[in-house]
């Protein structure tokens, strides 16, 4: 099953020339993504959220931890994976309880109390189901750029929901590693906030789609505190994430993201 990839990417390539709703300053596809992309964007961050894993039959609940530091250029971040190092901390359901997962750079270690033994997750185990959820081990260590992989342009003006929205196409320039055909983004026009986002394989055929939801102001910003993956080829599977608190730029030493750490943190 195709999965989507934790860090949306987008490009620097300028496009013709738009006008937000709050100013008559003309604005690019450029300018679009940034101000969009400043919204989930700090140098450190702490956050506590609920992942809901949905399929036709059953539905399951995981309540976590999250720390991450290294800025990076990404919109539509899920558990802050597109940090340099991050560390995630499983706080239920009981038989995960304590479980925790290291990031840096490339690499993921996991930590598992019940067998009392950090596992350095090796290639034949990226594209496994993280979580059992709609995203993969692969998906959490993946990072494309912004600025450099991708040429943008905007298309047009929709609706989603109640919200205006600028149409924004993105598609790999020819010598990036990116797994995606095309990417297309509908960002707010009046608060720059990331409404929807789908994803398209190099064929052109549709591979999921991300729903941002429930506006609410967390950690001093306007943002989507609900993200919504709908698989395209998987009826009745989504996953969604809840964020129900988030902090921005408090301090976090680098030590703080090590294999030690990871086998203690609360």
């Amino acid at each position: 099953m195709k999965t989507i990839r934790i860090t949306c990417c987008f490009a620097l390539a300028l496009c013709a020339p738009w006008y937000s709703l709050n100013a008559q300053t003309p604005l690019n596809a450029k300018e679009i993504i940034q101000k969009a992309d400043e919204k989930m964007r700090g140098k450190t961050s702490f956050g506590e959220m609920k992942m809901t894993i949905v399929r036709p039959t059953w539905s399951r609940e995981v309540t976590m931890k999250s720390w991450s530091k290294g800025e990076e250029l990404a919109l539509m971040t899920v558990l802050s994976w597109s940090a340099l190092f991050a560390l995630i901390l499983i706080t239920a359901p009981a038989r995960d309880k304590g479980a925790a997962f290291l990031k840096r750079h490339q690499e993921i270690w996991n930590w598992q109390p019940s067998i009392d033994r950090a596992i350095k997750l090796p290639p034949s185990m990226m594209m496994q189901s993280w979580m059992g959820s709609d995203f993969t081990n692969d998906d959490l260590v993946k990072e494309s750029s912004v600025i450099n992989d991708y040429v943008h342009k905007l298309i047009g003006s929709e609706k989603i929901g109640d919200r205006d929205c600028y149409k924004i196409e993105l598609k790999p320039k020819e010598d990036a590693a990116v797994v995606w055909g095309k990417v297309l983004s509908w960002i707010d026009k009046k608060d720059f906030l990331q409404m929807k986002v789908e994803f398209y394989d190099e064929e052109g055929y549709l591979v999921n789609t991300m729903y941002g939801k429930q506006i609410k102001t967390l950690g001093g910003k306007l943002l989507t505190s609900i993200l919504e993956v709908v698989p395209a080829d998987e009826p009745g599977n989504k996953t969604i994430v809840e964020y129900l608190r988030l902090e921005f730029d408090k301090p976090i030493d680098d030590a703080f993201f090590s294999l030690q750490n990871m086998k203690r943190v609360n």
